[in-house]
């Protein structure tokens, strides 16, 4: 997904448009949360599956934002199965790329003063650990709200619960009119009218349709499952079925529990009307909680008693039965989804047997997917490798884990996370590669390759964050290389070593390395690693041997062009740019940089972005034009905070970025420097990258 310009900037940021149905009733339960808000900082909506929390949350995002100088986040965590990737779903979902081992304390600083209303929907799978970062935000900021949605409250000081229950439905003695304005029954036809044009509720039907809804509680997800079966049969005909299939006890209460029941038996009656290749289809599509298109379905989930060539033709009627959304377009292809609800059913209803084999071949599936859509290729399908993985992240984390559950497949597990290095880098996640890369090398000793890489890439991540642990990361590799005299293992612990020198300030020691990393690479005919060592080489070593760094800088740029690579190209030009402002050339700086700030803008490269932004601010001191250097400060700073990141611990900025800000301070003034940087901050994203390009 990509990061919002910033907080301020997009109130309602977050929200995924759909073509979905118009938002039903709710009015009291909207102006109870309206009211509610008003008076806590803490407000959960508890209630049953389908009952329709989500439905009433995302309203209230839709409608509040305006009370909010900051807006509103919502944070889907439907897809989130593991509680240690909550905070970095969180700092996604807040525009804060993760790049800080202690992410809870940079989203706490960040949220500090902010007047926003953050949106947890779907907690109580993760409930502990949604209930520890609530705590902790509530009680280190002061102005910030949060709505959450769970099937039970988090449990923390403060907190006001409001249940959400069924929609309203019609009572004994109703005439047809007052049946028609139910909440419920106006769901009801809003649905039947999209299975049967021109539906209406009247005389001839209004009986039936009052003891539909009523024999379904008024829930929403079951009216919904229900009318699709209008397609086949009369409403008359449709009670019938129900009063034969749903047996909710008498005895039992009305309240969470009977809704339960209700929403239970509807989803068994709309499982015993599926035909036996759907519900086969239905039990193992519910693995993927990010969805999935045709060609993976087709890849995953064929076997015991399904046939590939049936997977279309099956997947038709779940849509039909409203078991999966609609296509969704996403970027070319389609996607299709489930609500959380159906998918816990479908996994629920998977039989042990039939799960073993379908977990080998979603691990198999996504081990392939990773290797074909890694971004560390000097070729030209990178920039569609990173849209692509995009929504498929939440079904590798599910392959991760899977992989890490059981020991004979660990293996496997931390090769998929190795193979994505450069991927979560780009996404803006090198601690939750990390954090994979950590659970692999946890459960895969010994000295085998696929551990000489894992400890490889995680090296690598470690050291782009700063984090001095990485150096321990790249002696390991090392030994283990030698000992193995695995020559791939060994160009790659090479490499890294050359990268742990050149952190610790030995430009020599360090580039000796990388020289014969890439000697290596060249023997192995692995052009990609080539490219790799050439951009660390030219990154890390512009401050300290300019001359030498523009070389590498200049080689990656023409193999880039060779090999029609236009991301690897990009970040070519910005290690050249660099190291030529080292060399005193700031004109070459500048042009280099605003040809990579043109392609990162439209390529949303929020890493990349502050950094060019912070070098033209650079060359624009360096043309005597201070205010905009400083103008251009502020906005990088925006963008340096939404990255969670800092020029001050970049040994490539540090230097330069203090002397820029001093020379503009120096010639404009203490307070006019201070104005024409907080002008900056006050930029939208478009807007600075304009500015910075000097565009209208």
């Amino acid at each position: 997904m990509p990061v919002q310009d910033t907080i301020r900037n997009v109130p309602a940021a977050g929200l995924r448009q759909t073509d979905a149905p118009a938002f039903i009733g709710r009015r009291h339960e909207i102006s109870e949360v309206r009211r509610m808000l008003a008076k806590t900082r803490l407000l959960t909506l508890t209630g049953a599956g389908g009952v329709g929390k989500t439905s009433l949350a995302r309203r209230v995002c839709e409608i509040l934002p305006h009370r909010y100088r900051d807006g509103v986040r919502l944070v889907e965590l439907t897809a989130i199965e593991d509680e240690d990737l909550l905070v970095p779903a969180v700092a996604a979902a807040l525009g804060i790329r993760d790049t800080t081992p202690d992410l809870v304390g940079l989203l706490t600083e960040h949220l500090a003063d902010k007047q926003l209303l953050l949106v947890l929907d779907n907690c109580e799978h993760l409930l502990g650990a949604c209930a520890r970062l609530v705590h902790r935000f509530l009680r280190d900021t002061s102005r910030l709200q949060i709505l959450a949605t769970s099937r039970q409250s988090l449990g923390v000081y403060g907190e006001r619960v409001l249940p959400v229950p069924s929609l309203s439905i019609p009572q004994p003695g109703d005439s047809t009119r007052d049946i028609a304005r139910r909440d419920a029954v106006r769901l009801f036809a809003e649905r039947a009218a999209t299975i049967r044009p021109g539906f209406l509720v009247d005389a001839g039907n209004s009986r039936a349709v009052a003891r539909l809804t009523r024999r379904l509680d008024g829930i929403p997800l079951a009216i919904e499952l229900a009318a699709v079966r209008l397609r086949t049969t009369s409403v008359q005909d449709l009670v019938n079925e129900l009063d034969k299939h749903l047996e909710v006890p008498a005895e039992v209460a009305p309240g969470t529990v009977a809704r339960h029941q209700t929403l239970r038996a509807t989803m068994d009656w709309t499982f015993g009307l599926c035909s036996p290749g759907e519900r086969l289809l239905w039990e193992r599509l519910a693995m993927f909680p990010g969805g999935v298109d045709l060609e993976t379905a087709e890849a995953v989930c064929p076997g015991q008693g399904l046939d590939r060539d049936d997977v279309l033709d099956l997947m038709g009627g779940l849509v039909d039965k409203s078991i999966l959304s609609g296509a969704e377009q996403y970027g070319t292809g389609v996607r299709y989804r489930m609500l959380e609800t159906i998918r816990a059913y479908g996994r629920e209803r998977l039989p042990a047997a039939d799960e073993e084999a379908l977990r080998e071949r979603y691990i198999d599936h996504y081990r392939r997917l990773a290797e074909r859509l890694r971004v560390d290729r000097v070729d030209p399908g990178q920039t569609d490798n990173v849209q692509a993985l995009k929504p498929e992240l939440p079904n590798v984390r599910v392959a991760l884990d899977l992989c890490f559950h059981l020991p004979g497949d660990a293996p496997v597990g931390l090769e998929i996370a190795s193979t994505l290095w450069a991927n979560w880098l780009v996404a803006g996640a090198p601690s939750e590669g990390r954090y994979w890369l950590g659970r692999g090398l946890a459960l895969v000793p010994g000295s085998g390759v696929v551990r000489a890489m894992g400890l490889w890439a995680k090296g690598l991540l470690g050291h782009y964050q700063g984090d001095p642990a990485a150096a321990d990361d790249a002696r390991e590799c090392a030994a283990l290389a030698w000992r193995l005299m695995d020559e791939t293992a060994l160009a790659f612990a090479v490499q890294l070593s050359g990268v742990a020198a050149l952190c610790a300030g030995d430009a020599e020691g360090g580039l000796a390395l990388l020289e014969d990393a890439i000697t290596r690479h060249w023997a192995r005919g692995d052009v990609h690693a080539v490219g790799v060592t050439l951009y660390l080489a030219a990154l890390f070593a512009a401050s300290m041997s300019p001359d030498r760094a523009a070389a590498y800088g200049e080689k990656l740029v023409a193999l880039c062009e060779d090999r029609h690579a236009p991301l690897f190209r990009a970040y070519a030009l910005y290690a050249v740019g660099m190291a030529r402002w080292e060399q005193g050339d700031w004109r070459q700086t500048e042009a280099r940089m605003r040809e990579v700030a043109a392609f990162w803008s439209a390529a949303d490269d929020r890493w990349g972005l502050p950094q060019c932004l912070e070098v033209l601010a650079w060359t624009a001191g360096a043309r005597g034009r201070h205010e905009r250097a400083a103008r251009l400060l502020g906005a990088a700073h925006l963008l340096w905070e939404a990255v969670a990141a800092s020029p001050m611990r970049l040994q490539y900025q540090a230097r330069s970025h203090q002397e820029c800000a001093e020379r503009a301070r120096h010639a404009l003034g203490a307070r006019a420097y201070t104005a024409a940087f907080r002008d900056g901050t006050r930029l939208a994203l478009s807007r600075a990258v304009a500015y910075a390009l000097e565009e209208p």
